[in-house]
């Protein structure tokens, strides 16, 4: 049993060829810096978990059609369904443009709070690990928050849900004290 275990995570990690940013530790709230850098994003309507197979298909085609290798981790937006997946600057000479299905966009370096967590990728686990980063997010007087919270996925889907690792993201930005008058 130990080795069938063993076989998913490799074949899991083996998927991915190289991380965007390093992942934040599991149970541990952070705040960090993410790389400027080209993803390719999937759109729905509706709720990103209703969704999920139908972003992941046109992403996984572009990357497979011209030869992109997969770059972990994935961003999804909940609310508005986008599924967003890293090219490595290594890969972005094979990025053809965009497509009725897959748009390319360049994003810019972001700030974020960032709560690492393990377990599935549920509505359920990702409302849990939002709302305790919404809470420590809420205690800080030197960040607030600058956006939506948004899903980081870091496994594939040959990787049991129990080894799964994920994140929340909320955009921060500085609060400026008012100035002494």
């Amino acid at each position: 049993m130990k080795r069938i275990f063993l076989l998913l995570a490799l074949l899991s990690s083996a998927m991915a060829t190289e991380q965007a940013f390093p992942p934040s530790p599991v149970d541990a709230a952070e705040l960090k810096t993410l790389p400027a850098g080209v993803l390719l994003k999937a759109s729905a309507k509706g709720n990103y978990f209703d969704q999920s197979n139908r972003l992941f298909g046109p992403l996984f085609r572009y990357i497979s059609s011209h030869d992109i290798a997969m770059t972990t981790p994935v961003e999804a937006k909940i609310e508005g369904a986008e599924m967003y997946f890293w090219v490595a600057q290594s890969e972005a000479a094979k990025v053809a443009g965009s497509t009725g299905d897959v748009e390319v966009v360049q994003i810019p370096e972001r700030w974020v709070a960032s709560l690492g967590a393990r377990g599935s990728y549920s509505a359920q686990n990702f409302a849990k690990t939002r709302d305790r980063l919404v809470a420590w997010l809420s205690e800080r007087k030197d960040v607030e928050a600058a956006g939506a919270p948004y899903a980081v996925y870091w496994n594939g889907p040959f990787t049991p849900g129990f080894l799964k690792r994920f994140e929340v993201h909320i955009p921060v930005r500085a609060v400026v004290p008012p100035q002494i008058r």
